[in-house]
């Protein structure tokens, strides 16, 4: 009898389960040898130290020194003087005497106004005046004659007192007459425009041919006074009141002349070769702004600043002897906001100190308070250090110049 076999396939030998058995054991030791390996080359971390050692770092050493304190602030540049020139009479412009931005002297002629209207009022002011001295030259031989005439009574007291009068009044047309040749002089003077003050001219606002009005004042050009120059730069009232109280306490030393020095930066970070004073401060806030307006003055002897040119200005505002002076880097801030910086103590382990710092110099803070000199700050590691850790100084970084500027 033929034996029969089952639809179903047989079920799974037992040999394929002892590969897959075999296969995870392998892999898991690879895994395990693999984690071994790693554990062992990896020695200890740069600046860990041994094993439960002090952490490496590096520090600098306070050391107060003296720094120049400036203060950068944004202004413009603004002409010493500036005169508009305008017509102060009526008439056609004949000629422009003058090139377009050019150096003129005071009292250059620059245009010339059609003066025959003004010559011949002069004429006519002349002749007027010529009559009227004429005139009271008669009535005085007149008042003379009649005087004498009274005493012997040859003539009535009214006579005699009308050619009083008529005197008075022949005087009084010759200080007329004078009056009105000056103003034709003073008129005919004005057809000659000249320039009011020293300086560049700028750009014509009126041709030849053109007919310009005293009643509207037409402007014909401006003259700029560019040597020197004023520099105008706003700054916040509260600085001007901080530099105030510490001139008073002695942080800074005012300097030797009694006036500040300005320098002056162009857009393009350079310096201008001369130096400025500080004129003056205004002495009224802005209340918009809560800023007081502050102008120095430079000299511009080759013409290189120009009206409304945007620059810099470097206000010198003291000397301070003691300058602490901390990398920004090594000071942190706490919750409450306030800057911090680690040091190393006394027994060896870092200690956190809260910092006054009133403003930055370059990429340092200049701290008030929280240091003191021989202080080592931590300044690197940082990410490691924290209060409390002992530490070990490995190098010591060079403490900062001891001149250094300050600027906004």
């Amino acid at each position: 009898m033929t034996p029969t076999h089952s639809l179903e396939g047989p079920a799974p030998a037992p040999r394929f389960h002892s590969n897959l058995v075999r296969a995870l054991g392998i892999g898991l030791i690879s895994t395990t040898l693999m984690v071994a390996c790693v554990k062992k080359e990896a020695g200890p971390q740069p600046g860990m130290g041994g094993p439960g050692g002090p952490l490496e770092v590096s520090v600098l050493t306070i050391a107060p020194a003296p720094i120049t304190l400036t203060q950068d602030l944004p202004g413009r540049i603004s002409a010493f003087r500036v005169a508009e020139v305008r017509a102060r009479v009526n008439g056609i412009v004949l000629r422009r005497l003058f090139n377009e931005g050019a150096d003129v002297t005071e009292g250059q002629v620059l245009y010339e106004i059609d003066p025959a209207p003004y010559q011949a009022a002069l004429d006519s002011a002349l002749g007027t005046l010529a009559r009227a001295e004429a005139n009271a030259t008669t009535a005085r031989l007149k008042e003379e004659r009649y005087k004498q005439l009274l005493v012997a009574k040859a003539v009535s007291k009214q006579d005699y007192d009308d050619a009083l009068a008529n005197e008075g009044t022949y005087n009084a047309d010759v200080l007329s007459g004078k009056a009105a040749v000056q103003t034709a002089r003073i008129n005919l003077a004005y057809t000659k425009v000249t320039s009011p003050v020293a300086g560049r001219i700028g750009i014509s606002q009126v041709t030849e041919g053109a007919y310009v009005q005293a009643s509207t004042a037409t402007l014909l050009a401006t003259v700029q006074q560019l040597d020197p120059v004023y520099v105008d730069v706003t700054q916040a009232s509260s600085e001007l009141l901080r530099l105030r109280r510490e001139f008073a306490s002695g942080r800074l030393e005012a300097d030797n002349t009694g006036k500040a020095r300005v320098k002056l930066i162009h857009e393009t970070g350079e310096i201008y070769a001369e130096e400025g004073t500080l004129q003056f401060s205004d002495v009224t806030v802005n209340a918009t702004t809560n800023s007081v307006t502050v102008r120095a003055i430079f000299p511009n002897p080759h013409g290189e600043l120009l009206p409304g040119l945007f620059v810099r200005a470097r206000l010198e505002e003291g000397n301070r002897p003691d300058a602490i002076l901390v990398p920004q880097l090594a000071v942190s801030r706490n919750s409450k906001g306030e800057p911090t910086t680690l040091v190393v103590g006394a027994n060896g382990t870092a200690e956190l100190r809260v910092l006054q710092t009133s403003r930055a110099v370059g990429n340092q803070w200049l701290v008030s308070a929280g240091l003191k000199a021989g202080d080592q700050v931590i300044v690197d590691n940082l990410q490691r250090v924290h209060p409390g850790v002992p530490v070990k100084v490995t190098a010591i970084s060079p403490a900062p110049g001891a001149t250094a500027s300050v600027g906004h």
